[in-house]
């Protein structure tokens, strides 16, 4: 009997916004998002983070000075406590999508071997 992937995608989809893991981030994001200081500055941070990650795929070099602002950046916003359990949970979820991942393309591993 033929499985519908797409049905199985929506039910993940689903399991996932019911889970821990999303819920926490979604938590925290809301407390970034109530307080305009952490706001503010989580913005700032994402745009740079786009702009960075825009530049590496269009081949661009990323200069001394970039990266150096990147890293006070990611200093500075990492001593809001607000911001940092945000990307605590990101990571957390990134965690997860990364190993629900694995699980996905075993189908493909088991294909055409460990590639």
């Amino acid at each position: 009997m033929a499985v519908n992937l797409y049905d199985s995608a929506y039910a993940l989809e689903t399991a996932i916004r019911q889970s821990n893991e999303y819920i926490q981030l979604q938590q925290a994001y809301n407390e970034v998002n109530k307080d305009p200081q952490s706001k503010q500055m989580f913005d700032q941070f994402r745009q740079m983070q786009m702009n960075l990650q825009q530049k590496q795929m269009m081949g661009q070099n990323i200069s001394e000075q970039e990266v150096q602002q990147a890293q006070s950046t990611v200093a500075l916003v990492q001593q809001n406590q607000k911001i940092a359990r945000l990307m605590d949970a990101e990571q957390r979820m990134s965690m997860v999508i990364g190993e629900l991942n694995k699980v996905i393309m075993k189908p493909l591993e088991d294909l055409y071997g460990n590639l």
